[in-house]
């Protein structure tokens, strides 16, 4: 895989089934090297069409550790909890141990909840992969534009996101830049604006957490800025 690599593909369900392959074979890579596999998870409809069809890859699903880039401040068992959408897509499909699910306590207080969740990525990182998608508006995970981060926070409380809910906890970008790769998925001609104004060289969310690692952006044609 090159360092910096966007590659087009002719739709959304043809950018899952490579996100699909490409996660499959991150893991099967880091694995031959190392006893776990540690991937970061992102929200979005395309994400988890990606997780329906991951769950029929035949991987060592008893050495991944599975964390959260973002989560939304939700009753646990709320139907658009990222965690929950992951369980429905893929972890409650495969056998993979429970206690290496590291969901985000977002039920609670956002500070305590951030608190203690950068203290769980802290003892994780680097991470082997994090996947992320990309907002109309630039965002990535939790971290919108005009809102003002601690760039050495490893994860942080969210609040008056401009879209429903409006309390989040994201990790920080210091935690989505720590990891051997990231994968990013952006389908759909409402991507097209940020994904041009990023190659640009916009200050964007989403270029602040790319910039100078080791990424690749899977887009379908109709986000495709040419």
């Amino acid at each position: 895989m090159n360092t910096v690599e966007w590659r087009v593909m002719p739709d959304a369900g043809a950018v899952a089934a490579e996100a699909a392959r490409r996660i499959a074979a991150a893991a099967q890579d880091a694995l031959a090297e190392q006893a776990a596999f540690r991937i970061v998870l992102a929200g979005g409809s395309t994400p988890e069409a990606a997780y329906r069809l991951l769950a029929g890859y035949n991987a060592d699903w008893a050495r991944w550790h599975v964390y959260f880039g973002d989560e939304r401040c939700l009753p646990a068992d709320h139907a658009e909890r990222n965690s929950r959408m992951a369980g429905r897509a893929l972890l409650a499909e495969v056998p993979l141990p429970l206690d290496q699910v590291h969901a985000i306590a977002a039920e609670g207080d956002p500070e305590t909840a951030a608190e203690q969740y950068a203290r769980v990525v802290a003892a994780a990182v680097p991470f082997d992969l994090v996947l992320l998608g990309v907002g109309e508006d630039g965002h990535t995970a939790s971290l919108f534009p005009g809102h003002a981060w601690d760039p050495e926070a490893w994860a942080l409380a969210v609040h008056d996101a401009p879209k429903p809910p409006p309390d989040r906890i994201s990790l920080g970008a210091r935690a989505l830049r720590s990891t051997r790769q990231i994968l990013v998925l952006a389908t759909g001609a409402g991507k097209r604006e940020a994904l041009a104004r990023w190659r640009a060289g916009g200050d964007l969310p989403i270029g602040r957490v790319c910039d100078g690692r080791r990424f690749t952006v899977l887009l379908d044609e109709a986000a495709n800025p040419g």
